[in-house]
């Protein structure tokens, strides 16, 4: 009886787990948003599609975080975002790690928006990075 009980409660747990998942987008948070806001959309726009308000005056069109990010692991997008490349700057060190590590968090998320679901589940937690940084399995 006493292993039944356990057995709910921790199905109990597992669900809450995937609720509160599903309800905060599986980790994309309000921290994130603000920071893309304002280091990021004016040039790589509000979905990543390298549309934003500043691109007219750029000498050179920007990626699309959906063509780009599929071929980068997490260390080359978190290499780029501290150190810069082509006309982008660097952020390290006017960013902390933590938040380099939500924009790259930033990226793959705005890089699976409009994607099937089969695309983005090779990304999964890696275990050296902390909940939620995504390694690539293939």
């Amino acid at each position: 009886m006493y292993a039944k009980r356990e057995f709910v409660n921790l199905m109990r747990l597992l669900l809450l787990v995937a609720i509160s998942f599903a309800v905060t987008g599986c980790g994309r948070n309000q921290r994130m948003d603000r920071l893309y806001a304002e280091r990021c959309l004016g040039c790589h726009g509000s979905f990543g599609r390298g549309d934003g308000p500043v691109t007219v005056s750029l000498p050179a069109r920007l990626p699309d975080f959906r063509e780009t990010v599929q071929r980068k692991s997490t260390g080359q997008i978190r290499r780029i975002i501290s150190e810069g490349r082509g006309i982008m700057p660097g952020f390290d060190p006017a960013l902390r790690p933590a938040e380099i590590t939500d924009m790259v968090e930033m990226v793959r998320f705005l890089s699976r928006e409009g994607r099937d679901v089969s695309w983005w589940e090779k990304y999964v937690p890696s275990p050296f990075h902390g909940s939620g940084n995504f390694e690539s399995r293939v």
